[in-house]
């Protein structure tokens, strides 16, 4: 039997350790966490020092189970988690069930830490061992406290006063808060005319563009050519002279790489470049850290991926360096190895930045064996990797001044005369950089020049631009909110809770995220304050690092916090979720107010139920009475005899009863096809085609609600030769082209009857 047992977190990670270990080692995961607080209010009790209940994870009972039986057997326990707070916490967590268990007495129970899953970094980290770190526990114990103190308190208040199933979170509520207040900028934003006026001249048979920079003497400032008049008078001031060239700048410019990837940098960077969500890029990024088979075996491609140094090991220099001297000239290799601080002045998460774990694996070598996601993000972090080591790159910059009547223009250019860093990793430039890649002509001072065009361009201010995932993590990294570990989580809550929605990749907040949000900032200012998330954040990189003790910090949070949650429970519904409106009702002249009801918000009478009149919030008065409903001829309510009207509703017309909301009867405008397909779970009903609220095909049985059963892709009324299903259904697939698949996915039946089309080249 193996003496010795290595726990590690990720099952996939196990299998790729016992093949570095060895017979003596047995290696078992514990899949993820092992304990969480309770469920139920009273998990951290405030009167007794924030004292924590916990329980088990039922679905890992008995991943825990078979571990408690491997450490009975075993002399020598390794704890592997991951080598973050939340790791050292999983370790503590396994070390108290053991503890609890009686089955450490007499065994050597000690805590290693890899940031790679290479051979010689696992070797290293078991013949270095540790005790589990006390201090990271707490901050992580602490950042749970806080987090179910704020969810336990202040989502029940949510659902009071506005609706069940909302949640608030400690650093979810300042995300949202930062989408919110975007668009309230957007919403506000009154647009200005501004024009900019342009040269267009050659020399030679080069062709080049100047922009106006200085009239009258004066230097322009962005609104001072505002209107089409000042454009013409100033066009005006300009004609009839010579354009003549007064000075000449040239200058030598360099660019240096930047940084290697952290997990903020590397999210941005995944969305940008590789059009990834966040979440995507780190479930890939993980793959890669737990190990690939590549041929010689499994191994870890990268360093951990949730760290927020920018530091490099000295072996990992090494090798860089000199994979840089074996395959490029030598002016791309600095004298000495480039050196990064770090802009978080806590990134303590890793001791690394990410990396690949050899930078000798080529993106190249690795690509047979990774997937399309996998290949693309260590390609990245391969070559953002290698950049970051070499040379910085190098320009020639000129800027020209061109004088014309009362104007000067200025003409800029920019030539790259040595790549270094961009020969392997281009990064982004922004549009004032891109404008001065022009190349220009030789020009000299006194050359006089032709004008082949004089002209002005209007302009207009644009609004601020919504967030994008990687806008909104650089957001949330520059505000301190959070921990880079947890960025993708918080977007993740934000989409699932729908308080935001995605319009073309960019975050804007539904209905209900404005106004949680708006209950939030009025009534607990404090708590979704910028500054007040990133000081907590800052106490709890203080706890992980021994200066400072949890308990105060906790105690301090909560005598605020719990006082202000009592004041507000006063509250009604209607201050939260109404607004007045200027306008009165045009069946009962009563005002008209702003509601919010299940499907947004919506204008609608002050006087209901006595008066039912609503409206939607993009439609006035004079549409909405337009839109009137069309009564439905010759058929009235099988419920209670009223006159059937047609209605519209938000996902498209209908037939209700015009008695609602007395008689909430509603039915489809138009008869859904019917596929002839017996339902196969009631076995008296038929499956039809209907559409979803997003608009989605699927298809379910008639007798709708008394049977609930439904299948997204289309029906055939055949048996399911593996299982006996007595239907299987139609699935298309750009991969696998068109099959017959069983809806009942333990079966797994699946028979291709076209096969997908083929790809043409143009």
């Amino acid at each position: 039997m193996p003496s010795s047992l290595l726990i590690v977190e990720s099952p996939s990670k196990a299998k790729t350790l016992k093949k570095y270990l060895g017979q003596d080692f047995e290696v078992l995961a514990s899949y993820g966490h092992v304990r969480d607080l309770v469920p139920k209010n009273g998990a951290v009790d405030p009167e007794k020092d924030f004292a924590m209940k916990y329980q088990l994870i039922p679905k890992n009972s008995k991943h825990v189970d078979a571990i408690a039986k491997a450490v009975a057997e075993a002399d020598n326990i390794y704890l592997a988690t991951d080598p973050d707070r939340e790791g050292e916490a999983i370790s503590w967590h396994l070390f108290k069930i053991l503890e609890g268990k009686k089955l450490l007495k007499g065994k050597l129970t000690q805590r290693v830490v890899f940031h790679e899953i290479t051979k010689n970094a696992v070797l290293e980290a078991i013949a270095n061992p540790r005790e589990i770190s006390q201090q990271l526990v707490d901050a992580q114990q602490t950042r749970r406290a806080l987090d179910y103190l704020v969810g336990f308190n202040l989502s029940p208040l949510l659902w009071k006063k506005i609706r069940r199933g909302l949640s608030a979170g400690r650093v979810q509520s300042p995300a949202l808060r930062l989408i919110c207040e975007r668009e309230n900028e957007i919403r506000a934003f009154v647009e200005q005319e501004y024009w900019s006026l342009h040269l267009d001249s050659h020399k030679g048979r080069q062709k080049f563009s100047a922009r106006l920079t200085h009239l009258g003497g004066k230097k322009l400032e962005q609104f001072d050519i505002a209107t089409d008049a000042d454009h013409q008078a100033a066009l005006a001031r300009l004609a009839g002279g010579e354009a003549t060239v007064t000075a000449i700048e040239k200058k030598k410019k360099t660019r240096n790489p930047a940084a290697p990837f952290t997990t903020s940098t590397l999210q941005q960077e995944g969305v940008r470049k590789l059009g990834m969500t966040t979440d995507r890029t780190m479930r890939t990024a993980q793959q890669l850290y737990e190990g690939i088979d590549i041929g010689q075996g499994t191994i870890g491609l990268i360093t951990y991926m949730r760290t927020d140094a920018v530091v490099l090991s000295n072996e990992a220099l090494t090798e860089i360096r000199g994979y840089i001297e074996g395959n490029f000239d030598a002016e791309f290799l600095p004298k000495n190895p480039v050196t990064f601080k770090n802009k978080s002045k806590n990134a303590q998460e890793a001791h690394e930045a990410i990396r690949p774990t050899s930078i000798l694996r080529t993106p190249e070598s690795v690509k047979p064996f990774l997937t399309s996601d996998q290949f693309k993000l260590y390609d990245m972090i391969w070559k953002r990797t290698l950049a970051c080591q070499m040379a910085p790159a190098r320009f020639d910059t000129t800027g020209v001044d061109i004088a014309l009547g009362e104007g000067v223009f200025r003409a800029s250019g920019q030539v790259q005369v040595f790549a270094g860093f961009l020969a392997v990793y281009e990064e982004d430039v922004d549009d004032a950089e891109d404008e001065d890649n022009a190349r220009l002509p030789l020009l000299e001072q006194g050359d006089v020049l032709p004008v082949d065009k004089l002209y002005g361009d209007q302009h207009f201010t644009q609004p601020p631009p919504r967030f994008s995932e990687a806008s909104l993590v650089k957001a949330l990294e520059e505000f301190g909110i959070g921990r880079p570990s947890t960025y993708a989580s918080i977007i993740s809550t934000l989409k699932d809770r729908e308080y935001v929605t995605l319009d073309k990749k960019r975050f804007m907040p539904t209905d209900t995220g404005d106004i949680v949000n708006k209950f939030l900032t009025e009534h607990f200012s404090q708590y979704v304050d910028y500054n007040f998330t990133a000081r907590l954040e800052n106490q709890l990189d203080e706890i992980a690092s021994g200066q400072r003790e949890w308990v105060p910090v906790m105690d301090s949070f909560w005598k605020g916090f719990s006082k202000q949650i009592t004041e507000k429970e006063s509250i009604s519904r209607a201050e939260v979720t109404t607004e007045s409106l200027d306008e009165a009702c045009p069946k009962c002249a009563k005002p008209l107010m702003i509601r919010f009801g299940k499907r947004g918000r919506f204008v609608g009478c002050s006087g209901y139920p006595e008066c039912d009149y609503t409206r939607n919030m993009n439609e006035t008065a004079e549409s909405a009475e337009a839109d009137e409903p069309e009564i439905v001829e010759g058929r009235t309510c099988p419920n209670d005899g009223g006159q059937l009207v047609i209605k519209k509703g938000p996902y498209g017309k209908f037939i209700g009863c015009a008695n609602y909301p007395k008689c909430k009867h509603i039915e489809p405008l138009e008869k859904p096809r019917d596929t002839g397909v017996t339902c196969p779970e009631c076995k008296t009903g038929s499956l039809i085609e209907r559409k979803s609220r997003y608009g989605k095909l699927f298809y379910s049985c008639n007798t709708y609600p008394k049977c609930k059963y439904a299948t997204w892709n289309p029906p055939v009324a055949e048996p399911c030769p593996q299982c006996g299903w007595p239907i299987l259904t139609i699935k298309t697939t750009k991969r696998r082209g068109t099959e017959k698949v069983c809806p009942q996915k333990e079966c797994g039946y699946s028979e291709v009857i076209a096969p997908p089309e083929a790809k043409t080249e143009e």
